[in-house]
């Protein structure tokens, strides 16, 4: 079986610092990455062509788009590709986090999923591929349990 790809397709190189966090968290579950720049906005048949190129490519794969301000990107690449669409907008101060709304609502037919923590946007890329893919199950549940400790032994430290 081939590994499971996750395309992270961001506006600008201003988002890098975000996508790195996505990038380290896809690698914990074993999930290969690549990132890619291009703006709906700005560069449309740029990012469309990024887009085909990945659609053309056979392996199972997830796009996490990483876009602030005005996020046209993930329903952009969603309405593009067939594979799903995870929303992972970079947190801004600027707009009082109003910014994010252009995340939540989008067009009939177009349902890209939205995750605000970048690791979280792994988790999700990583569930949804652990579905049909035993390792990378596997490799959830290991975070899982490594959560659960450490709960369990922080609670542990406040008994002492």
């Amino acid at each position: 079986m081939s590994k499971p790809l996750v395309v992270i397709l961001m506006g600008s190189k201003a988002d890098l610092e975000h996508c790195n966090k996505i990038a380290e968290a896809c690698k914990s579950f074993g999930l290969e990455t690549v990132m890619r720049i291009g703006s709906a906005h700005k560069t449309a048949e740029h990012a469309l062509a990024i887009l085909r190129e990945y659609e053309a490519d056979e392996r199972p794969k997830i796009y996490i788009t990483v876009a602030g301000r005005s996020n046209a990107l993930s329903g952009f690449a969603d309405g593009a590709v067939s594979a799903p669409v995870i929303a992972c907008p970079p947190a801004s101060d600027a707009f009082g986090g109003a910014d994010v709304y252009s995340s939540l609502r989008m067009p009939s037919g177009i349902a890209p999923a939205l995750v605000l923590e970048p690791v979280n946007a792994a988790l999700l890329a990583a569930k949804i591929f652990g579905v049909a893919n035993v390792e990378v199950r596997e490799q959830v549940r290991v975070s899982q349990r490594r959560a659960a400790e450490k709960i369990i032994a922080d609670d542990e430290s406040l008994k002492r």
